[in-house]
């Protein structure tokens, strides 16, 4: 009998003993400080292992627990359940709020990338400080993605992993889309004619219109993206 033969075609486990494999797997699960992928944990499990079986299993033993495992930017991690975070609240640091601005600039990139600076502001209808920008590369939840193949070679922006698992996002398509953001008040019902939400794109790869950045570029911020001014909103 194989590892796998107590996991029921339904992905639940039984009542006994969990199987060597889902055992092995919990207990990297557990044990890593970060989300781990199947490729990660097909490596680390018996050779012929069935990792999504196993993680559907896993998933589905912890549904009722104190701890869920769940997907985040594509791997997969254990959280507390959400009704019991409050539980927890004296223990979570206070973090601080993000302006109006940094948010606005945070969606744009996350539902335009690969974007520029020059394309926030003109969706923004604003400019766009570099203190807006630097802030969110130091919270991790976008990068410097590469240089635009324009005049002036603009660098582009776009989320990380970070953006996913701070948003509890499995991938960047789970953002809601036009109907959603209308269904939760977030839009005007009668939005203008033509207005459309673009289907988000988060790919590692540069597109064909972006030239990797050097390598001094990814610890630097560019130079020349000038500061502006005015960061209000309109």
């Amino acid at each position: 009998m194989t590892d796998d033969e107590d996991v029921r075609d339904d992905g639940a486990v039984g009542d006994g003993p969990l199987p060597a494999a889902l055992r092995m797997a919990e207990a990297l699960l557990f044990a890593s400080r970060e989300p781990v992928g199947e490729a990660e944990l097909a490596e680390r499990l018996p050779r012929g292992s069935d990792v999504a079986a196993i993680l559907e299993a896993l998933s589905a033993h912890y549904a009722m627990r104190g701890v869920n495992l769940v997907q985040v930017a594509g791997k997969w991690a254990f959280r507390t359940a959400e009704d019991l975070a409050w539980i927890l609240a004296r223990e979570q640091v206070e973090e601080r709020r993000l302006s109006r601005a940094a948010l606005e600039t945070l969606a744009i990139i996350a539902y335009h990338q690969p974007v520029t600076r020059a394309e926030i502001e003109e969706i923004r209808g604003v400019s766009t400080s570099k203190g807006t920008l630097d802030v969110l590369l130091e919270t991790g939840w976008i990068r410097m993605r590469g240089r635009r193949r324009t005049p002036g070679r603009p660098v582009t922006y776009g989320t990380t992993e970070a953006f996913l698992e701070q948003f509890m996002l499995a991938s960047v398509q789970d953002l809601p889309g036009l109907d959603e953001l209308k269904g939760s008040g977030l839009l005007d019902s009668a939005v203008p004619a033509g207005f459309f939400v673009p289907v988000p794109d988060d790919s590692s790869g540069l597109h064909e219109e972006e030239d990797p950045l050097d390598q001094d570029e990814l610890f630097d911020f560019p130079e020349n993206d000038q500061e502006p001014q005015d960061d209000s909103t309109g």
